[in-house]
């Protein structure tokens, strides 16, 4: 989102919420996992991902765009500390590109970074918790329902806080946004679903979040 949207008030807010989760991002973040060179090069290829998604973009008022998050992916393969630095990295080559003004920087990491991957690592510890470990339980809770229930929360703050700002009217983000929802909704479900199932399939090793003796073995 543009920083043009946002009163410097809030500016300082989102500033405030960013800094204060990357404080415990880089604290909690597993960074003996990246000491292996294997899952360095894919850390940095989940950047690069996300880089190139969220250049799939379209602006659907003045700067306000809309992209596919893939956030739910990043969490479930590193965790929500690294998640968070993965997609601040990414949403910084974002800015370099010229590709959104860097007033934008903080409402941006933390609507498309931080909420994301705050509620998929929320998600995926109620479902530990509360749902009994298993391979499809893990495919389709963890990642085609958290991608839909992350797109329909932050699909509802920032319709509401757009409109109590005074940003937009309630009916440019009706008649521009909310309408065309369903068509995100199913697409950020596929994108997140479909990537974990290969992922888990393929490559197990780059999900930290599965483990084949929690999930496979006995079931």
């Amino acid at each position: 989102m543009s920083g043009s949207l946002f009163h410097p008030f809030w500016q300082v807010l989102f500033a405030g919420l960013f800094f204060f989760a990357l404080w415990y991002a880089l604290r909690w973040a597993n960074w003996q996992r990246l000491k292996e060179k294997s899952q360095q090069h894919v850390f940095f290829g989940a950047v690069v991902f996300l880089f190139f998604l969220w250049n799939l973009r379209v602006e659907l008022l003045p700067g306000f765009y809309w992209h596919l998050s893939g956030m739910v992916i990043v969490t479930l393969m590193f965790g929500w500390s690294l998640a968070m630095v993965a997609g601040s990295l990414a949403l910084a080559g974002i800015m370099l590109a010229g590709l959104n003004d860097w007033g934008g920087w903080f409402p941006s990491v933390v609507l498309s970074v931080l909420m994301p991957a705050s509620i998929t690592q929320v998600v995926l510890g109620i479902v530990r918790v509360y749902v009994p470990k298993h391979f499809f339980v893990y495919v389709l809770v963890n990642a085609f329902l958290a991608g839909g229930l992350v797109f329909v929360v932050m699909a509802s703050l920032i319709t509401s806080g757009l409109v109590l700002l005074d940003v937009y009217s309630w009916w440019d983000l009706k008649h521009n946004f909310l309408n065309v929802t369903p068509m995100m909704f199913f697409p950020e479900c596929m994108l997140n679903g479909w990537i974990i199932a290969m992922l888990v399939g393929f490559k197990p090793q780059w999900v930290g979040t599965f483990s084949d003796e929690e999930y496979l073995q006995g079931k």
